[in-house]
């Protein structure tokens, strides 16, 4: 029994999908510090890039999750955010620095978060 096409094939060996992968998650945010609605331009162009650079993506747009935190004691912002994700085989710390500070001001973030995790593929 097949599960994946030849050309699903063919993207797996050309991304090297083994064991040690590390998932990207890139939280983004809908809406400026004003609360103004970011341009989807914007979130086009980022996909387009993580696509030309590591051969595919996955976005969670479609309902946005809700991101909630307390910068002070009597005080919580929330933050409404899509998740982008890439899976890498090894990890360039360097690159996902800059790419993220490139993205925190891009965004006009204070702070915008990026991480990895180990994922096995079943």
């Amino acid at each position: 029994m097949r599960f994946l096409n030849r050309e699903q094939e063919k993207l797996v060996r050309h991304l090297n999908l083994t064991p040690g992968m590390k998932l990207i998650q890139i939280l983004l945010p809908l809406y400026d510090n004003n609360h103004a609605p970011l341009p989807q331009r914007l979130f086009d162009e980022i996909r387009a890039e993580l696509v030309e650079r590591f051969g595919g993506i996955t976005t969670f747009v479609r309902s946005p999750a809700t991101g909630l935190w307390r910068p002070a004691p009597h005080h919580a912002v929330a933050d409404e955010i899509v998740i982008y994700e890439v899976m890498v085989k090894r990890v360039d710390r360097r690159w996902w620095r800059t790419y993220r500070e490139r993205l925190r001001i891009l965004f006009g973030q204070q702070s915008l978060i990026v991480r990895a995790s180990a994922i096995e593929l079943l």
